[in-house]
């Protein structure tokens, strides 16, 4: 275990160690405890310590302050996106740059909500859930990554959900509905679609596991699609790929409820929990 804390700490490791080593020496050269910092920057002392140990990732804004704190001159703004990116792991960082320039999402869930329409609290309980122990980071990597929902021209957006997705209370209860209700605010939002597969539906084309793809502008490349198994996810862009999920799509859109009986669904089941 003090290894494993000890390689948390290296630069080497990852860019959350370094940026909490340069914060540690620009602290120190500043004459600035912890607690002084922390004070400055509107955060608790605990908070630059976990930083400082890269067990915590630092928020957009908490970098921003340090900037202004210990004039690094913009060093930290401009180093948080680079610690965001470095949070997904490397067989998915390709899909999220594809992401941010597709000009239209469409994807099949089957476990959980989509990491673009989920809500913080629904976040942290996925990863918490699973263990892991970069945690943290992924939790604020997921929360960067929806920013491309508030881009001038966001993409398009089509989900289908598993009912099941609706029925797992993934948090708890309120979590869960809380959930449910961001789920209806988006599907309020004329470029998003939502549809649910009903467990009536019986067999359907997604058995298989979830999928998404990335349909790009002209010019931007090749469609892609986007497959995870037990070990990591795969970005597909060969023409056979992509038309065997599209088709696949197809059918569920086919096999499951109209845009406005998703809605109704997703409604009836979010009164069924916490009020």
């Amino acid at each position: 275990m003090a290894a494993e804390n000890a390689l948390e700490g290296d630069p080497k490791v990852s860019t959350l160690a370094y940026f909490g080593t340069e914060l540690r020496i620009r602290r120190e050269e500043a004459g600035l405890s912890q607690a002084k910092l922390g004070q400055r920057t509107f955060c608790t002392h605990s908070y630059v310590s976990r930083i400082e140990s890269a067990s915590r990732v630092p928020s957009e804004e908490f970098a921003q302050r340090c900037d202004d704190v210990l004039g690094t001159g913009g060093m930290f703004a401009r180093l948080w996106p680079v610690v965001i990116e470095h949070a997904y792991p490397d067989w998915f960082r390709p899909f999220v740059e594809l992401e941010k320039d597709a000009v239209s999402i469409w994807d099949f869930e089957n476990q959980v909500v989509p990491g673009l329409l989920q809500t913080e609290e629904y976040v942290r309980a996925v990863f918490e859930g699973g263990r892991s122990h970069h945690a943290q980071e992924l939790i604020a990597a997921r929360l960067t990554r929806q920013h491309i929902l508030e881009q001038e021209s966001p993409p398009e957006i089509w989900t289908i959900l598993d009912e099941s997705v609706l029925r797992r209370p993934i948090g708890g209860p309120l979590v869960m509905r809380h959930q449910l209700d961001h789920l209806l605010a988006w599907a309020a939002v004329p470029s998003v679609v939502l549809q649910v597969l009903p467990f009536a539906a019986g067999a359907h084309a997604g058995l298989r596991g979830a999928f998404a793809g990335l349909s790009m502008g002209e010019g931007d490349g090749p469609d892609v699609v986007y497959v995870e198994d037990i070990a990591r996810g795969h970005v597909l862009a060969g023409p056979g790929d992509v038309h065997a999920a599209r088709r696949a799509y197809d059918l569920l859109m086919a096999d499951a409820l109209s845009p406005k009986a998703s809605v109704d669904l997703i409604a009836a089941t979010a009164k069924e929990l916490v009020p």
